[in-house]
């Protein structure tokens, strides 16, 4: 079946269709990463986008269920250059994933790295080209979009029950890996969703602001729950949870051009000098800072990656620890956090 992908300014990038037939409409953007691709597809960040895989081979290795980062996939669609299958195509296919091979993937990344992240739709079927950049063109921006209702959990349940410290984790649409990894250092969790008050995170330990999807600023009673715990109980915010914590500290986030995401980002530890190599995926970023809460920063744009808050005690990451998948640098961050729980 035939497909193609649009993008805002007109640009058509012709390939063929291998899973769901459809339109997906969102923003287009592209990850690094060799390897995860179902790691990929099923983290809730990627929700409301298309994502461009640099990889030249997608799809080798298979599928397994153990990889999912959630239920059900959440970026809208996939365009690879060659996808491989039949496991992984036949698995976007079951879950109703629009997917594309066969796109020029090296003209559009250069493409959205020169113009930016765009609106666009990904389409496998007998669709009109300029009908889809019509509606591409009627659909609304990144900037500004609350997405985490979306992703997030409806109701609390226990992630793992057993445990000597207890660690609420505040859903905005959190990976099972960062669940696992905090399971895994000793930590009994329980997810939480997106609109939980400050009163019932309170009765942890500790509180872990999740990953998520869309702009941080519209999330204004999140950040007011945030700013309640602030040196009330211990907190680690990673991804979006980052984000949150530098808003509710007083700090500015802004939209990336076309973002990070992969799994090579190069991150500064300024205290010891240390590069991490680090697993990120974010459309928005805090503001680049000399001050001294600004523990990490990115070399590739000096965007704040690390935040640590002594008095407050509170702290974060832009990058993923968990690592899921990724390279391991970061991921003594997760154990160490419960660690410190426990020692309180």
């Amino acid at each position: 079946m035939n497909g193609f992908l649009v993008l805002e300014d007109g640009t058509v990038f012709e390939g063929e269709s291998v899973a769901a037939h459809g339109c997906a409409f969102g923003e287009a953007v592209f990850t690094t990463s060799m390897t995860g691709y179902q790691e990929v597809v099923t983290d809730p960040s990627y929700a409301e986008q298309l994502v461009c895989f640099t990889a030249p081979m997608v799809g080798n290795y298979g599928t397994a269920p153990a990889r999912s980062e959630s239920k059900r996939p959440h970026a809208k669609a996939a365009l690879m250059r060659e996808a491989r299958g039949p496991s992984w195509t036949d698995w976007l296919h079951e879950r109703g994933v629009v997917a594309l091979t066969g796109i020029d993937t090296r003209s559009l990344v250069l493409k959205l790295r020169d113009a930016g992240a765009m609106r666009a739709a990904a389409v496998a079927g007998d669709f009109s080209v300029d009908e889809t950049l019509a509606a591409v063109r009627e659909q609304p921006s990144m900037s500004g979009r609350a997405l985490v209702a979306d992703v997030s959990t409806n109701e609390p349940y226990a992630y793992s029950e057993t445990g000597d410290v207890r660690v609420a984790v505040v859903d905005y649409g959190v990976k099972r890996s960062i669940l696992a990894r905090l399971a895994a250092a000793g930590a009994a969790v329980t997810v939480y969703p997106h609109g939980v008050d400050a009163d019932e995170l309170l009765q942890c330990d500790g509180v872990l602001l999740a990953n998520g999807p869309g702009d941080p600023e519209p999330l204004v009673d999140e950040v007011a729950v945030v700013r309640e715990l602030l040196g009330r109980v211990p907190v680690l915010g990673i991804c979006l949870g980052h984000q949150l914590l530098a808003l509710a500290a007083g700090m500015k986030t802004y939209k990336l051009p076309f973002g990070h995401r992969g799994a090579n980002h190069p991150v500064l530890e300024r205290a010891t000098g240390r590069v991490l190599v680090t697993t990120q995926n974010h459309g928005f970023a805090v503001e680049p800072s000399e001050e001294r809460e600004a523990t990490h920063v990115s070399l590739y744009d000096g965007t704040v990656e690390g935040l640590d808050f002594p008095r407050e005690r509170a702290r974060s990451a832009q990058f993923h620890p968990e690592a899921g998948p990724g390279p391991h640098d970061a991921w003594p961050i997760i154990a160490e956090f419960v660690e410190e729980l426990r020692a309180a």
